[in-house]
């Protein structure tokens, strides 16, 4: 069957003109004695076999244990749920309780930010709490309604409201937590929650900070009691107004300047006590936390005060009534008309559902030590905002506060949230009678309060500096275009300007061409005297040579230029004349092959020269970009200069090439090959770490040396490989062993009482004597032996004498067959 298969394949082939034998991977059928030939007696032949297309597929197809994987990740809870304990209980109610009375005066009031009745922000964080901790993977986050979410929610609404003013704003904001949640759900349940990823740290920080300012420059007016300007302006004009438009200030300016004022004074005043009183940090922290709600309480009961005898009136202004129960619970109201009326904004809803919550939940997942999923927490958020409007609520993620809370509370396990889920339940029943007190003053204080801690601090930003001062200028983008345009400006702008310089910085990456140093392994506190004189710490001196073995003498190679940082006193010269080593640095793709190949061309130019200098006899041969001397005038003498024989590519930063490259690479190859004729250039590659890449450069002929032409002298081309020892001294399983046995040694010195620092010359200093050469001589890999012979395995594949596994390798291969070049 295969063999039928074979010819059926190879009869397709010849009659659409494939040439499925279109190179020789020995390079040439003339062999040479010892040309492409592997002898050594104790080694297998090893020939590295190409990846498939069908490989691939299978590799990427789920089986049946992945799908069964698959559909039990989507419920995290059935891991640890059946170990559940009174311990993780105990812990999961002192944080639900504490995080539940935050939840109920905030949820009240982002729902004003998302110009919704308060009673809306209760709905969403009962809904919130209450279905995360089925789908979570983090213990720590609290969903509900966010200042920066409730925000860009009432925007959206606004907006919305201004093209359908017949429907209501809460209709609305629930279609808009169902679209934006199935969209966020789609991609988690496809597990690409790394599509976050290419939401950088400046852009997040930036969003933060400039949404933190725009929340709370527009509750000031609130807090204050001022009127008569638009809140949803630009921040800047907001600022503005206010200074214009202070003296209108009233009672509530009283009211919201000493709730801020106290919790703040709480706060710091919490801080200090807990540094002071370390043995009570714990119920210093709690009454801390309870601030929020001591607070409001607090102004509750001095509303009352006020205002028990004027309902009619209210004296400073309240939150108002707050219906029992789940007055709003509907199946959501969804039509064309709706969504066409918020589509526009509907990108911007979507990021900021997807950045607070995976940048909170992966801060949170580092600090306490466990991981999260991106993909499955997308799924937890996507489930919150589809089925939270079925009982009224409104978009919803992670709030960073909150979720800072319930990690200093002792949270143990997701199930928190059920005990938060509980606290609001009693809240929407027993509480609505209480809420229409609250004063909004002091509801605007609590959110200018705590969106203060979005703000990044100045010593952040400074530290942004120290390492990447280029996004720095990207985060001060975004909070100014926030301040001055939206929120949702702000954050195009900082991911677009992102990614630019992402892909600018992939179309001009820079090789670097490598030189050869020597360099010897020293001690870490001997000092290199320019005078070779010994350095002497305490009563302790160092020898000159503290490593004197040969395996602390190596050669490493590194950039020409020193622009790595390296000691520009070291010099660096081409490794040997006419072959030149070239690392790239990010990839070898469409958008940077030309940036790279013209870089190594133009200096594989300037440093050699050509090959046969009489390859244009005539004048009118010359091309025109290459047109000689002037008439009378001779040419520049280049013979100082070597011809070219080699060019090593370290392709460590290399993970996958493409069809462009590798035609650039190929003209590349044809270009420099007529520049050395009658010669060719040997190309050498190392460090390849993806096999597809292997397959490509095989298919574009590179990985085995280029036969010589017809009628050329034959010389003998010289296949090096690398090999390893699967026994011997220098096997893995040998340095293991030899480590071992060095520890015992110092346990057994430190049980005699005797000095260990220089154990090793002392007692095993004999079987580290044979080198290289006396192991070789001794194994029958080349040749006959009266010792024990060891294992030898070849590396790579013998099919691909020109792919090495480092530059070392490459190099020698390529000193190997350089005298087979002409001078």
């Amino acid at each position: 069957m295969a063999f039928t298969s074979t010819k059926v394949t190879q009869g397709l082939a010849k009659v659409l003109g494939i040439d499925l034998h279109y190179r020789h991977e020995t390079g040439s059928e003339r062999v040479t004695r010892g040309e492409s030939v592997f002898s050594i007696g104790s080694a297998d032949t090893y020939v590295e076999e190409e990846p498939t297309a069908w490989e691939w597929i299978r590799d990427v197809t789920p089986n049946g244990r992945e799908l069964k994987n698959y559909f039990i990740g989507l419920f995290p809870f059935l891991r640890w749920i059946t170990r559940y304990n009174s311990q993780w209980l105990i812990g999961d109610l002192v944080a639900g309780i504490t995080v539940g009375a935050v939840v109920v005066p905030q949820s009240m009031a982002y729902a004003k930010l998302a110009q919704l009745a308060p009673e809306f922000g209760l709905y969403s964080s009962f809904m919130g709490v209450l279905l995360y901790w089925f789908f979570a993977t983090s213990k720590d986050i609290t969903i509900g309604p966010v200042a920066v979410l409730s925000t860009v929610t009432g925007n959206v609404v606004i907006k919305a409201q201004a093209k359908i003013p017949d429907v209501p704003a809460d209709v609305i904001a629930s279609s808009l937590a169902v679209i934006a949640g199935s969209i966020v759900l789609f991609i988690g349940l496809i597990r690409a929650g790394w599509l976050v990823d290419f939401i950088t740290l400046p852009a997040i920080s930036a969003f933060m900070t400039g949404s933190a300012i725009n929340i709370a420059a527009g509750q000031i007016p609130a807090m204050m009691g001022i009127t008569g300007f638009s809140k949803r302006d630009a921040t800047y004009k907001v600022i503005i107004n206010i200074l214009k438009h202070l003296g209108r200030s009233d009672l509530n300016a009283a009211i919201g300047l000493t709730a801020l004022a106290m919790l703040y004074i709480i706060r710091i005043t919490c801080s200090q006590l807990a540094k002071r009183y370390p043995s009570r940090a714990k119920t210093i922290f709690f009454i801390n936390t309870l601030r929020t709600a001591f607070v409001v309480l607090l102004y509750v009961a001095i509303s009352y005060g006020i205002n028990k005898n004027h309902r009619h009136k209210p004296r400073i202004s309240v939150l108002g009534d707050v219906p029992r129960g789940f007055k709003h619970a509907r199946v959501p109201h969804i039509t064309t008309d709706i969504i066409s009326a918020f589509a526009s904004e509907l990108p911007s809803t979507v990021i900021v559902l997807l950045i607070e919550h995976i940048s909170i939940s992966k801060s949170f997942g580092r600090v306490n030590n466990y991981k999260i999923d991106p993909s499955q927490e997308l799924v937890a958020i996507g489930i919150t905002n589809v089925l939270g409007p079925f009982l009224g609520g409104y978009p919803a993620t992670g709030s960073f506060s909150r979720t800072a809370i319930k990690a200093k509370a002792g949270v143990r396990t997701p199930f928190a949230g059920v005990i938060t889920a509980l606290v609001v339940l009693l809240a929407i029943y027993a509480l609505p009678a209480m809420f229409w007190y609250i004063p909004n003053a002091a509801l605007s204080a609590v959110i200018i309060h705590a969106v203060g801690d979005l703000i990044t601090p100045p010593n952040t930003v400074y530290q942004f500096w120290r390492i990447s001062p280029l996004e720095v200028v990207i985060f001060l983008a975004g909070v100014l275009v926030t301040v001055f345009s939206s929120i949702e400006d702000g954050i195009y702008t900082t991911i677009s300007v992102s990614a630019a310089i992402w892909v600018f910085r992939a179309f001009k990456a820079r090789g670097r061409f490598l030189g050869k140093a020597r360099v010897h392994s020293v001690i870490g506190d001997h000092l290199l005297d320019p005078a070779g004189e010994d350095k002497e710490f305490g009563d302790r001196p160092e020898r000159r040579n503290p490593a004197e073995n040969e395996d602390s003498v190596r050669d490493v190679y590194l950039p020409i230029d020193h622009h790595d940082g390296s000691n520009p006193e070291i010099t660096l010269e081409d490794p040997y004349p006419g072959i030149f080593i070239y690392r790239f640095s990010e990839g070898f793709n469409y958008p940077n092959c030309n940036h790279y190949l013209d870089e190594l061309t133009d200096t594989i130019f300037k440093k050699t020269r050509r090959t046969n200098p009489n390859s244009y006899p005539r004048l009118g041969d010359r091309p025109w970009n290459d047109p000689g001397p002037r008439r009378g005038k001779l040419a520049e003498s280049t013979d100082h200069l070597p011809t070219l024989k080699a060019i090593i590519l370290d392709l460590s930063s290399v993970n996958n090439v493409d069809l462009t490259s590798m035609q650039n690479l190929i003209d590349v190859r044809n270009q420099l090959d007529s520049y050395v004729a009658p010669d060719t250039v040997d190309w050498h590659f190392c460090n390849i770490n993806n096999r597809w890449t292997k397959r490509a450069l095989a298919a574009a002929g590179f990985g085995y040396y280029t036969p010589e032409p017809e009628g050329s002298v034959m010389t003998r081309w010289k296949p090096i490989f690398s090999v390893a020892e699967l026994g011997g001294g220098h096997s893995v399983a040998a340095d293991v062993e030899a480590r071992e046995h060095r520890k015992a040694l110092r346990v057994a010195a430190k049980q005699e009482g005797q000095p260990d620092d220089d154990i090793e010359e002392r007692r095993i200093s004999s079987s580290d004597e044979d080198s290289l050469d006396k192991k070789l001589n001794q194994t029958k890999a080349y040749g006959q032996s009266h010792s024990k012979p060891s294992k030898i395995a070849v590396v790579q594949g013998l099919n691909r004498p020109l792919f090495h596994v480092d530059v070392t390798a490459a190099l020698n291969s390529a000193v190997a067959n350089a005298n087979r070049k002409n001078h």
